[in-house]
């Protein structure tokens, strides 16, 4: 009888946790890559507590920087990286620093 209990309050714990976590949305992880002069994808959604993770595949560096001034990378040399969680919805602009064409969107949903 006691293991029955011990087997049953196992069994209600490990349901509680399993609830729990589908209700929790996990954060993800966003890639942007910055290839030939471009920002790949060019535009992205994204939800609130994602990562957007920029990397420079280029052979020049280049500078990610938010329209409105929230976010400002260092210069990115080949194969560094920078990243933004965002924590508000809204839409982003951003381009690159030294190469102003270079322009890019991020979409935060709730």
């Amino acid at each position: 009888m006691k293991n029955h209990i011990f087997h049953t309050a196992a069994f209600a714990a490990a349901l509680l946790l399993a609830s729990a976590c589908i209700g929790a949305a996990a954060a993800a992880d966003v890639k942007i890559g910055i290839d030939n002069f471009a920002f790949t994808p060019a535009s992205v959604s994204v939800k609130i507590g994602d990562t957007v993770i920029f990397e420079n595949h280029d052979d020049i560096p280049h500078l990610v920087i938010d329209s409105a001034g929230k976010f400002r990378s260092k210069a990115l040399d080949t194969n560094d990286k920078y990243s933004v969680t965002f924590d508000k919805a809204g839409a982003i602009a951003y381009f690159c620093g030294l190469h102003p064409q270079m322009k890019g969107a991020i979409i935060v949903e709730p």
